[in-house]
């Protein structure tokens, strides 16, 4: 195996950033919330 220096670690791309993942999560929580808002309307208590 072969040990990486600090150049060759800070250019090292791949995988899905962790904020891509919670902007992708939010957005899809948000939309469902929507949604059963406009099937299930409740008045509030």
């Amino acid at each position: 195996m072969k040990t990486l220096n600090n150049e060759e670690l800070k250019n090292i791309n791949g995988g899905i950033s962790f904020g891509l993942l919670a902007l992708l999560g939010g957005a899809i929580t948000f939309i469902i919330g929507i949604l059963d808002g406009l099937t299930r309307p409740l008045k509030c208590r």
